[in-house]
């Protein structure tokens, strides 16, 4: 990768910053493609979220952000305007600058939506446990809920947080029965999802009782740091299903770049997710040598937004 003055460069905001893995995939499909661009890790506290965000898209140079924890929800606030699944969800994981000034989108929902059906897993009617009540968190139960799940018990250590974000899902699903639960206890749930930082840092206690899940649950861990994390690695112990989370940064991937400007990588993006999956399996920063994803025509100059 080769970066000159006229590389665009997009940042991946984070706090911590250690376990994001977006920086590898799309550098990887940056490189693998021949495109002029770059993405950057870059921690942020929460109280530099905004003059941060608006220093950095006050430059033409900069191409759009990509926002992980803890960020999702404080820069709903910060954009001009974003999409309605945002706004039911209240939190957005990408932002660029558009003709009406900076916008915002959010990708987690179908990205996990688009791993679950991969996965074989159709969630309507079924009993979801989320554990956490985050930007994350409210991104997967809106899906969830969209995708006719018969029940969501949020669990969260900060209750008035889980209690919230229930009232907001259960007025824009009614159908969908949406509470704030007592106990992180996964006994009797089909999909148990774990959404909350339980598995950032070492020692950190499992997100929920292993041995009090179903013969027949399915464990999901959006963490992407030390795959597999520990709550999976537990799951498959006890001979479950479980699946890690950075499936759901590949089902993003396509989504991003065609937010960003880049159509013809993110269909090259939809051809390779197994190669991207690949890419992501192995613990960062180390990469297989072997893997390389075609490019048989280059798309530079293919990124400029509309």
């Amino acid at each position: 990768m080769k970066i000159n003055g006229a590389t665009r460069v997009f940042y991946c905001i984070a706090d911590p910053i250690e376990q994001v893995r977006a920086p590898e995939l799309f550098n990887h499909l940056f490189d693998a493609y021949d495109v002029d661009a770059v993405m950057v890790p870059l921690r942020v506290t929460p109280d530099q979220l905004a003059p941060t965000l608006h220093a950095l898209l006050a430059s033409p140079t900069v191409g759009g952000i990509s926002l992980s924890i803890p960020h999702k929800t404080m820069a709903v606030g910060l954009v001009s305007q974003c999409t309605h699944q945002a706004r039911i969800a209240h939190a957005i994981n990408a932002i660029r600058r558009g003709p009406a000034g900076i916008e915002g989108e959010l990708f987690d929902g179908l990205g996990f939506v688009r791993s679950l059906r991969r996965l074989a897993f159709d969630v309507a009617g079924r009993s979801v446990l989320l554990i956490g009540a985050g930007g994350a968190a409210s991104a997967l139960a809106s899906a969830l809920a969209e995708q006719r799940a018969a029940r969501i018990g949020l669990f969260d250590p900060d209750t008035s947080k889980a209690v919230q974000l229930a009232e907001t899902i259960a007025q824009s699903f009614p159908d969908c029965r949406v509470d704030s639960v007592p106990s992180n206890d996964p006994a009797g749930y089909d999909l148990v999802v774990n959404a909350s930082p339980l598995g950032l840092r070492a020692g950190d206690p499992l997100p929920v009782p292993v041995e009090r899940l179903g013969a027949q649950a399915f464990v999901y861990d959006i963490l992407m740091k030390g795959q597999p994390t520990p709550l999976v690695t537990a799951a498959r112990a006890r001979g479950l299903r479980a699946s890690p989370g950075f499936d759901m940064l590949v089902q993003q991937a396509s989504l991003y770049l065609e937010f960003f400007g880049f159509p013809t990588l993110a269909a090259a993006a939809e051809r390779h997710t197994a190669d991207l999956r690949a890419l992501l399996e192995t613990p960062a920063p180390v990469r297989p040598a072997t893997l390389a994803i075609p490019s048989t025509c280059s798309v530079r100059g293919a990124h400029r937004p509309k």
